[in-house]
C-alpha cells in the first residue's frame, strides 16, 4: 500500500505553502505523519518538482525518490499525468509496484487517520472496483444550475429523464447529489495506467461528514489550524451540518 503526496512548488493563492507553519508544522509534515501514523499503509512518497518541499518531506519521514519535471508541475498539470509518471518511475527505477495508492493532498490536512484505513479496507474488500473517491452531500442541488450562453440565454446544466423542469421542482424531491472533496482518495494502479483516469470505471463512494479544511487562500490558515489542534488533541473535528441540499 502506497501513499503518493503530490506537493507542487508553484503555489500561487498561498506561495509556499506546502512547507508553510500551519499548527507548528510544516503543511505537507501533517500529511506525511497521517500516513505514516494509518495501519494501512507501507509507504509514503512524495512528488514534487521543489527541493525545498523534498528536503522538508524527508525530515518528517516520506521519501523523495525522484523529481517531478517541470511540465508536471504546472497549475493545469492534471493529477493522472502526476500518478502516471510516479508509478512509472517507481516500476522502472525501484521495481516497486504497489498494489493499493493512496492518494493524499497535502493541502486538506485536516482528516482522521482511521477513515484512510477505512478508504483502503473498502477498495481492498472489492476487488472489482478500480477506486474509491471521498463525497459529501453536495449543499446546492445541481439540477438547479445553469450554463450560460454567450448571447445571454440560458440552458440547464442536468436533466431529469421524464421530467421537462426539474429546475421549478421542491428540492426535496430532486435526486440527492453527492460532490468530490479530496479528503482520501484510493486507486488501484490499472485505473492510471491502463485506464488514464483517477477512478476508472468502478468507483465506490466513501462518505465522510468531516467539515474540510482546504487551504487555498490565507483566510484559511485560522481555521484550519484550529482544526489541527483539536485532531491532535482526539477531540471531534467539525462537522458538515446535516440536511439535504440547499434549494
Amino acid at each position: 500500500m502506497l501513499a503518493l503526496i503530490p506537493a507542487r512548488g508553484g503555489s500561487k493563492g498561498i506561495p509556499g505553502k506546502n512547507v508553510m507553519e500551519v499548527a507548528g508544522k510544516p503543511l505537507i509534515a501533517w500529511s506525511i505523519l497521517q500516513a505514516r501514523r494509518s495501519a494501512r499503509i507501507d509507504r509514503v512518497v512524495v512528488s514534487t518538482d521543489d527541493a525545498t518541499i523534498a528536503s522538508v518531506a524527508r525530515e518528517w519521514g516520506a521519501e523523495v525518490p525522484f523529481t517531478r519535471p517541470a511540465e508536471l508541475a504546472g497549475d493545469l498539470s492534471p493529477d493522472v499525468d502526476v500518478f502516471v509518471h510516479a508509478l512509472g518511475v517507481l516500476a522502472a527505477d525501484h521495481d516497486y509496484r504497489p498494489e493499493l495508492v493512496v492518494h493524499l493532498r497535502p493541502t486538506g490536512p485536516v482528516r482522521r487517520v482511521c477513515d484512510i484505513d477505512a478508504a483502503v479496507d473498502l477498495l481492498d474488500a472489492h476487488p472489482e472496483a478500480d477506486a474509491v473517491r471521498s463525497v459529501a452531500l453536495a449543499r446546492q442541488t445541481p439540477y438547479k444550475m445553469w450554463h450560460l450562453r454567450p448571447d445571454g440565454t440560458m440552458e440547464p446544466a442536468l436533466r431529469l429523464p421524464g421530467e421537462r423542469d426539474c429546475q421549478s421542482q421542491p428540492r426535496q424531491l430532486l435526486p440527492e447529489v453527492y460532490w468530490q472533496n479530496g479528503y482520501v482518495d484510493v486507486l488501484r494502479p490499472r485505473a492510471v495506467l491502463e485506464k488514464a483516469s483517477m477512478w476508472g470505471e468502478a468507483v465506490l463512494g466513501f462518505v465522510v461528514d468531516t467539515a474540510l479544511g482546504d487551504l487555498d487562500h490565507p483566510e484559511d490558515v485560522a481555521p484550519v489550524e484550529e482544526a489541527l489542534r483539536r485532531a491532535e488533541l482526539g477531540l471531534d473535528l467539525p462537522r458538515v451540518p446535516p440536511g439535504r441540499h440547499s434549494s
